[in-house]
This record gives C-alpha cells, sequence and structure tokens, in this order.
C-alpha cells in the first residue's frame, strides 16, 4: 500500500517521518542534510510508493513569515515539478519543535540524545505528519 511522509525542512538538516502502510501511525525515518534532500526523495518516495508528502509550514505566532518560509515556498514548487504525480500539502509547523523537545525529554531518553538536534527534527516531522492524519479523521 502507499505511505506518506513528512518534511520538517530545514536550512541546514531536515527531519522525515513515514507512515505505516495503512496511513494510519506516523514514526520517524530519518534526518538527512538540506543539500541531499531531493536525491534521497526520488529514492524513497519510489521505493515507499509515497502518495503525499506534507511539508510543514513554517510562520510566526502572528502568521507571518518566516527567514526560512521563502526557502520552503521553492522547495515545495521544486517538489511539485519533480513528483507531478504526488499530492504535496502544507500544514502548520508552529510549536512542532517546542513539542519534540518536551515528548523527547517524556520519552525518558538520555540527556546526550536529548540534545541531539537531528532527533528534534525527525520528531518535529513525526508531529507534522501525524497532525495530518488527525486532520483525515
Amino acid at each position: 500500500m502507499s505511505k506518506f511522509l513528512a518534511i520538517d525542512y530545514g536550512k541546514k538538516k531536515t527531519g522525515i517521518a513515514i507512515t505505516d502502510s495503512l496511513n494510519i501511525i506516523a514514526s520517524p525515518l530519518t534526518t538527512v542534510e538540506t543539500s541531499n534532500l531531493n536525491s534521497f526523495l526520488k529514492k524513497i518516495i519510489d521505493k515507499e510508493q509515497i502518495v503525499k508528502v506534507i511539508v510543514g509550514d513554517p510562520k510566526n505566532l502572528d502568521n507571518t513569515l518566516t527567514d526560512i518560509s521563502l526557502e520552503v515556498d521553492t522547495f515545495i514548487n521544486n517538489l511539485k515539478k519533480i513528483f507531478q504525480k504526488i499530492e504535496v500539502i502544507r500544514i502548520d509547523e508552529r510549536f512542532t519543535s517546542k513539542m519534540a523537545k518536551q515528548a523527547i525529554l517524556f520519552s525518558g531518553v538520555n540527556k546526550k540524545r536529548r540534545q541531539d538536534k537531528t532527533l528534534v527534527d525527525q520528531v518535529s516531522a513525526t508531529i507534522i505528519l501525524q497532525s495530518y492524519l488527525a486532520q483525515l479523521q
């Protein structure tokens, strides 16, 4: 069955999450260097039969653009050109990093691992994906 993929886009690193084959559960997949993101996506989209990509939409609390908003717009436009058959959906990502840090803290992960930014990126992507899945129900 086809799956969904979520992206927490960052200037240097990007968190990736994926659903199970029934599109019920979101799980962290990996963190990739943003410079390698397109090549990673080309591999994973075919391999995992991805039909939807959910991208975190960065906005300030007052709904204005952030310093990375234009980069995300460019990324989404390129993604749509490269993968024309895949639906690309934006979802508000405000508070996901804060929620991810809190979830990691409560999960019992040791202090050294909690300070690993790649883990925060993956969990943020997972929260973005789970938020999207919750909207479908």
